[in-house]
């Protein structure tokens, strides 16, 4: 009689097998990950706990930044700067992607391109090119004294917040035009010519046909540039704004400046504690996404929906009345159409 147990005794040691090689493999990564990010990482978090005259750790350092002036100013600027910031990057996002993508004119396509090369450029470049036109001693303040002869030109807020604004607006649009056109090209054209051959006007096709395609990648562009703001530190301290100290400002402050390493990094544990925060916000987005900015839902298959749901007769589908009222063929529509026939 033939042995039986023996096969099913070796089947778990040859299942083991590749787990164990699998494991060995990730082994190295995850040892260099470790040593790299994860300690430098605890050791911020251990100093953040370790008082200045010694001792076991203690919450007592939390305490004592938490309750400071300083502290409290610094996470304002950071949450307002963020937050308007990126209202801006997706009012001024949104209006650039519709006139790109469904305004058809000279260069649109190359201007598109230039999008994907401005994602590379470093935040500092934005802020030496609009202090060269909007600086004190830029091209505009200069235009303006030697054609009114005054002593100064009138510009003068790149060193205030609105100049803070003006420039992450200016440099982290791009991030939010990205995955909107992306969300615009699987826009169908023939929705467009529909719309505007029944009368709908152009703020009625964006509103009723487009935006509901590009709400999750504007919702996703708009999470990322959020966590991209609270983090910045080249555009604030490029632009000069003294009174404008942000989080990470503040800890190149503490730790560089005054020598308090164990503040500098309770204001750090901080900062990381919200970018994670809002790191996880901008996963969630993409994760209902799918994942891919711009991907919509795929429709039902119609022999499911056949099998649920009994079709209307031609008829009632023929004097069933449209929900968009008669109207010219608006120019937005046309584009559509142009890029279509094209």
């Amino acid at each position: 009689m033939p042995d039986r147990t023996a096969p099913d005794a070796t089947r778990p040691r040859a299942a083991r097998g590749p787990g164990r090689t699998a494991a060995l493999w990730a082994l190295p990564p995850v040892a260099a990950l470790a040593v790299v990010f994860l300690y430098p990482l605890a050791l911020v978090v251990r100093q953040s706990f370790t008082p200045e005259n010694g001792g076991g750790p203690s919450a007592a350092p939390y305490t004592a930044v938490l309750a400071t002036t300083s502290f409290r100013d610094a996470l304002t600027h950071t949450v307002l700067i963020a937050v308007g910031a990126t209202l801006g990057a997706l009012l001024l996002g949104l209006l650039l992607s519709l006139v790109i993508a469904f305004v058809p004119f000279p260069g649109g396509k190359a201007l598109a391109r230039f999008i994907d090369v401005f994602l590379a450029f470093p935040s500092f470049l934005i802020t030496l090119a609009l202090l060269f036109l909007y600086g004190t001693v830029g091209i505009a303040n200069g235009l303006w004294t030697d054609l009114t002869g005054a002593a100064n030109g009138p510009l003068d807020f790149l060193h205030t917040t609105w100049g803070v604004l003006l420039a992450e607006v200016t440099y982290f649009t791009p991030f939010v035009m990205r995955p909107l056109l992306a969300a615009f090209s699987q826009v169908e054209t023939a929705q467009l010519e529909v719309a505007g051959s029944l009368g709908a006007r152009p703020w009625r096709i964006v509103r009723t046909v487009i935006l509901p395609e590009a709400l999750p990648s504007l919702a996703a562009g708009g999470a990322l540039v959020l966590v991209m703001c609270l983090n910045e530190f080249g555009i604030v301290l490029f632009t000069g704004a003294k009174n404008v100290v942000t989080l990470p400002v503040l800890v190149y402050t503490k730790a560089i400046l005054d020598g308090d390493y164990t503040g500098a990094c309770v204001v750090a544990v901080v900062n990381v504690v919200l970018s994670v925060a809002l790191y996880a916000l901008y996963r969630t987005v993409m994760a209902r996404t799918g994942g891919i900015p711009g991907r919509r839902k795929r429709p039902r298959a119609p022999a499911a929906a056949a099998d649920t749901e009994p079709a209307a007769p031609a008829a009632d589908r023929a004097e069933a009345p449209s929900a968009l009222p008669a109207a010219p063929v608006p120019a937005l529509a046309a584009g559509g159409a142009d890029r279509a026939r094209a």
